[in-house]
């Protein structure tokens, strides 16, 4: 630095702004000579649980972004693999590149944190177009089904007036997906097997199974929304779909964040009318990918039985629980973090 190049000033009142889940408008201020000079911005971006205490310092050391300089606020996307729903911190310089290449720098800024949000229709868009080359060929099923240990079903008897509440979906399956830790349902299954057309007798999530006629939580008064497409490290794959009643609460978070499904003709789970008097509705279930449907209403045990399954209680471990999707997979990832 010479005489006549003064210090840079330090960035000062960094805002972060506009986040998605992957991508971020940065800000902040600076004296205006500095801003009609600087050439460069220095970024510095890492996840908040792993930051490096030894991040760059040196003044004369680019960091992890070196962008020429635009006017703020700047748009940051495509420079890092962001991951929805993570906690990053962020700090700024300025610099001006000099006739022999070198920078003029300031000091860093004070670091700022942010997280990034759930995936945008757009991206949960692309995850249903994969899940769709997944589904299979529609299976006929009559009864939705949910596996439980007797303890649980004990306590809906004696504590919750005969109800199946629904609880906060946990963090399995796609990190993005803007149903985990947000939207409260009663999860149930309805793959059926290909040589009896029947439930499965064995399951992970416990010995007893309460099973409901489909109409139940199936009808033109249900809104069908597509939630999730996951898989653990396995050859088969999870598709988690939500149930609202139309108006209800649940129905109103998803409308504006889930696609939504024609019940009539989609490829996971199918609601067909009577065609005539005196017939049934025909529901359909997807035959390759295992559906794991949230209801976001209290359901009633007296509307089924709760029986003990024929087969094994297998282990918990074989539950999703929790389950992290693998970031490997190319069948069910898309290219906006995890």
């Amino acid at each position: 630095m010479t005489e006549m190049d003064p210090p840079l000033s330090t960035p000062c009142n960094i805002q972060i702004c506009e986040v998605t889940c992957d991508s971020f408008r940065i800000m902040w201020d600076m004296a205006p000579d500095d801003t009609a000079r600087a050439t460069h911005f220095f970024i510095d971006l890492s996840r908040k649980e792993s930051r490096d205490p030894n991040r760059f310092k040196h003044r004369d050391v680019p960091t992890k972004l070196v962008a020429k300089a635009v006017p703020l606020p700047m748009a940051v996307r495509g420079h890092w693999f962001l991951s929805p729903r993570t906690e990053y911190c962020v700090a700024v310089q300025t610099a001006v590149r000099q006739p022999d290449g070198d920078y003029l720098v300031s000091e860093w800024s004070q670091v700022v944190e942010f997280c990034t949000g759930d995936y945008a229709m757009e991206h949960l868009q692309q995850l249903l177009d994969k899940a769709k080359g997944s589904a299979g060929r529609l299976l006929k099923f009559s009864l939705f089904y949910r596996n439980q240990h007797p303890d649980y079903f004990d306590h809906v008897r004696s504590e919750c007036g005969g109800l199946m509440r629904p609880a906060l979906k946990d963090n399995s399956g796609s990190h993005g997906s803007p149903i985990n830790g947000k939207l409260h349902g009663v999860f149930f299954s309805c793959n059926t097997e290909f040589d009896t057309g029947l439930p499965p007798k064995d399951s992970p999530y416990g010995p007893l199974r309460f099973q409901i006629p489909a109409g139940h939580l199936l009808n033109p008064n249900i809104s069908l929304y597509f939630a999730d497409f996951y898989c653990m490290y396995t050859a088969y794959h999870y598709v988690v779909l939500v149930l609202a009643p139309v108006g209800s609460e649940g129905d109103n978070f998803c409308r504006t964040r889930l696609p939504l499904l024609d019940l009539a003709s989609n490829p996971f789970l199918t609601y067909t009318a009577p065609q005539r008097p005196g017939e049934e509705p025909l529901y359909c279930h997807a035959s390759d990918v295992i559906l794991e449907v949230l209801f976001t209403e209290p359901v009633p045990l007296d509307q089924g039985p709760v029986e003990q399954i024929s087969g094994h209680h297998q282990l918990m471990s074989l539950t999703t629980a929790n389950a992290k999707k693998d970031p490997s997979c190319k069948v069910c990832n898309i290219s906006v973090g995890r």
